[in-house]
């Protein structure tokens, strides 16, 4: 499937650098570079959840309270993404990308070394405040540099370094947490920023920044207004709401519910990330083809894992199978729902592309605080209680997905009649 593009947006993105009969062929290096960065986020944003057990018994806090700390995080990209898109929006892309490493870097340093639970929070939101412009700028730096037939698998690629992160940095960083303190894992991480800044620096190619470029936020902020961009944001809002309902509280399910001992949630967290690499694979293919088949089709996949797992947490085996399932389904949505938001924003990409990492966030937020509710006031029924309500959400995402599919309809009816 064909995406079209504003030729402004492609103008100002590449104008002195288009695509290349060699970037169609194979995808060019800094992709790759834009991967590092993804793998680092991805690993501070989601490491805490094979600690949380570990972090509030060093800080003396409740599990719901150490799971504020991923819904602290989510705001914080929420809030940062709009923000310093806006305030970079004049800048050269590829230095707001290494700019926004630094802060990265700043931030997990100061996690390592947070003396208490108020001080780790406040490190999370300023950790998270680059997150979403860094995917949101990164997403439209890597459309860039492909052809229109490819753009949602560069996505894809690029959100590779979210799924290894999973697959490998955060049974990586649970293990070196569970052996030399949770702080230890933070420190590792700022050293991978550090590498994700020197790979930003060396591959991505810098990017003459127009004239036009500079005059274009009021297009930005048009774009994001659009009902169907608005639609989009709320879509994603809702699938991931339901995803970290259930992932944020995975380690106390693993151990409290199945019964699983304390050294086997790091292997288990290979299994969603092992699905996570597959379904950004596939749901980064599927969308060149058939976009909104993809996005329905992806969302209704998860709703139906997530309903599955209230059945398989009480089996060892099903719930490793789900684990993984889970993570197939969650990342088989990124690169449509990113992808969509992306399409019908048109000229005004890259804070509406910003938005949308902010709304992944904003469900990660919204699912972290549903999950603690619904454990603390459920008692030790509480976490079977999850995964129903999370479904449900997921399947409001369904519902929503498929408005917004017809309205492309009512779309084409108008266009054809003018």
């Amino acid at each position: 499937m064909q995406v079209p593009t504003s030729a402004s947006c492609a103008t100002s993105l590449k104008p002195a650098n288009s695509v290349t009969t060699r970037e169609k062929a194979g995808l060019p290096p800094a992709l790759y570079a834009l991967t590092v960065g993804a793998f680092g986020i991805g690993t501070t944003e989601f490491v805490i959840m094979g600690l949380l057990l570990q972090v509030a018994a060093d800080l003396h806090v409740s599990i719901a309270a150490a799971g504020l700390l991923i819904s602290g995080y989510a705001l914080g990209v929420f809030v940062g993404a709009p923000v310093l898109t806006i305030l970079t929006s004049r800048l050269p892309r590829k230095a707001v990308l290494m700019g926004l490493m630094i802060l990265f870097i700043v931030g997990n340093v100061v996690c390592a070394l947070a003396p208490n639970y108020t001080v780790l929070m406040v490190a999370r939101v300023i950790t998270a405040l680059m997150h979403g412009t860094f995917f949101g700028v990164g997403a439209v730096v890597a459309t860039g540099l492909v052809s229109e037939d490819r753009k949602a698998s560069a996505i894809s690629v690029m959100f590779t370094g979210l799924t290894v992160a999973t697959l490998l940095g955060v049974p990586a960083g649970a293990w070196l947490g569970h052996h030399f303190g949770w702080r230890s894992t933070f420190w590792a991480v700022s050293v991978i920023g550090v590498v994700g800044f020197a790979v930003i620096a060396l591959l991505v190619p810098r990017q003459q920044q127009t004239g036009e470029r500079a005059g274009m936020m009021r297009e930005e902020l048009a774009a994001v207004f659009r009902p169907q961009v608005l639609l989009g944001l709320l879509i994603t809002v809702l699938g991931w709401a339901g995803v970290f309902a259930v992932f944020t509280y995975i380690e106390p399910i693993l151990t409290k519910v199945t019964g699983f001992a304390q050294e086997a949630v790091s292997p288990i967290l290979f299994a969603f990330g092992g699905g996570m690499v597959l379904g950004n694979y596939v749901g980064g293919k599927l969308a060149d083809r058939k976009l909104m088949a993809t996005m329905v089709g992806t969302l209704v996949f998860l709703a139906l894992v997530l309903a599955g797992t209230t059945v398989a947490m009480h089996s060892k085996v099903g719930v490793v199978l789900f684990v993984g399932l889970l993570g197939v389904a969650a990342f088989a949505t990124v690169a449509p729902l990113q992808l969509r938001v992306l399409q019908k924003a048109g000229g005004g990409q890259t804070l509406a592309s910003s938005l949308n990492i902010g709304a992944f966030n904003l469900g990660n937020a919204i699912g972290a605080w549903m999950g603690g509710v619904i454990i603390e006031r459920g008692a030790g029924a509480g976490y079977q209680a999850v995964p129903v309500a999370a479904a449900m959400v997921a399947a409001g995402a369904v519902l929503m997905a498929l408005w917004s599919w017809k309205g492309d309809g009512r779309e084409r009816t108008l266009s054809r009649q003018n």
